[in-house]
């Protein structure tokens, strides 16, 4: 019975039913074949909902929000490309850089891709980049904070498998570096390869302009990591400081956007996200009710081990499965729906449940790079009206990179986890 109630589950989502729709409908049917109450499943939504960590999901996205729709993208490209444009390569590392901070504010790489893509990709051209490699760059980059704070993913997959959300933000620090070097590494080659040696002038003169101008938006990193980490914050204080303090500056010191026409958009735009994410999750925390019920984590444990004695074994079909995962879910309802079936058989394995959750994030970072379902590679080729068997072509040498890098996240969990251990 257990099985086919999956099964039914995945054929409804494949056949394009809305995923909540589909996990609300077969929980229901689920609780009704057990002989348990339904309404289980409006009591797990009132116990999300009173999850105190929850408030900073809508906090942090609608500053993120706040902040890609103004004029702060732009500021902080031209400081960062002011900074580094004297290394090899320092535009793309520039662009690498602005994309991820933004990414993991947001924790949309679609908003980067539409607000910065369009931004950094004719910069790129300009500085003689491949037009193939400056719209992979740009595809890649959409993805890049996740693993950085305040990143959304980092703070659902904290609430789903009950893991502290501050650890997840010191462990997803070094990987996520990791990654931004890898393939800066990999932005030098392709320009040497093209003999460019360009280099930007600096001058302190340029540095103090664009230093002043974004003098309201540096800030916010020290505000939401300096306030949490020096105790003087909880994440969802630092959320609400945020989302405040971006507001103002936006709205009423920088004066980017208007109350009058921005701002009934901005605010729908963000409840519609949040919306989404959080019907999903009440829903599937009701089906996952069931599945606890019916002791099925520890029937798939039971399998797993049977089947699997290696650690290292283990973690190469873990990043299998995740990789195929992100094939057909979006990162947040993957996040939702397989967490709390793998935290406790990774578990069973001596895996840390914070450098899991970075090994799951990586997983699903370079799901936004795979078909069908790459969401950045559709964004993408909306945006550079370009077709998707073009921004395959162009995005594989940036996902094997990924899978390197994911390869290393995996099999060296000092990266992720000595941070933390510093702290804790």
């Amino acid at each position: 019975m257990n099985t086919i109630i999956i099964i039914l589950t995945l054929l409804l989502i494949v056949a394009g039913l809305p995923l909540f729709v589909a996990l609300g409908l077969i929980s229901i049917i689920s609780f009704l074949a057990a002989g348990t109450d339904p309404t289980v499943i409006i009591l797990e939504m009132n116990r999300i909902a009173s999850a105190p960590t929850l408030l900073a999901i809508p906090l942090f996205t609608l500053a993120g929000y706040i902040l890609a729709e103004s004029k702060a993208p732009r500021r902080l490209y031209d400081l960062l490309h002011t900074t580094m444009g004297r290394l090899s390569g320092g535009i793309a590392l520039a662009s690498l850089v602005t994309c991820a901070l933004f990414t993991c504010i947001t924790g949309a790489s679609g908003i980067t891709i539409i607000a910065i893509g369009g931004l950094i990709y004719p910069i790129l051209l300009k500085q003689n980049y491949s037009e193939q490699f400056s719209l992979g760059l740009v595809t890649c980059s959409g993805s890049l904070g996740l693993l950085f704070p305040p990143s959304l993913p980092l703070i659902l997959y904290g609430i789903v498998a009950s893991v502290s959300i501050d650890k997840l933000f010191l462990a997803g620090i070094v990987p996520g570096i990791l990654i931004i070097v890898v393939l800066y590494i990999y932005s030098i080659i392709k320009g040497q390869k093209k003999s460019e040696n360009h280099f930007e002038q600096f001058s302190m003169r340029t540095l103090g302009k664009y230093l002043y101008a974004s003098k309201w938006e540096l800030p916010i990193p020290i505000i939401i990591i300096g306030g949490i980490y020096g105790g003087f914050l909880t994440v969802v204080e630092a959320a609400a400081v945020t989302a405040f303090y971006t507001f103002v500056i936006e709205f009423f010191v920088n004066k980017d956007l208007s109350i009058k026409k921005d701002f009934v958009r901005i605010f729908r735009d963000t409840t519609k996200l949040v919306g989404g994410i959080l019907i999903i999750l009440g829903m599937a925390m009701g089906f996952t009710n069931y599945l606890i019920d019916e002791q099925i984590p520890q029937e798939l444990l039971s399998i797993v081990q049977n089947l699997i004695s290696s650690r290292i074994t283990f973690l190469l079909l873990l990043n299998a499965f995740l990789l195929i995962t992100g094939f057909f879910l979006d990162i947040f309802s993957a996040i939702i729906i397989v967490v709390p079936m793998i935290v406790p058989i990774a578990t069973s394995y001596g895996i840390d449940p914070v450098h899991l959750g970075i090994i799951f994030l990586t997983n699903l970072e370079i799901g936004y790079l795979t078909p069908p379902v790459g969401l950045n590679l559709f964004i993408s080729s909306y945006r550079f009206k370009k077709s998707i068997l073009h921004l395959y072509k162009v995005s594989f040498p940036f996902l094997l990179l990924l899978l390197l890098c994911l390869a290393i996240i995996t099999y060296f969990p000092d990266l992720s986890l000595f941070i933390v251990n510093l702290f804790y």
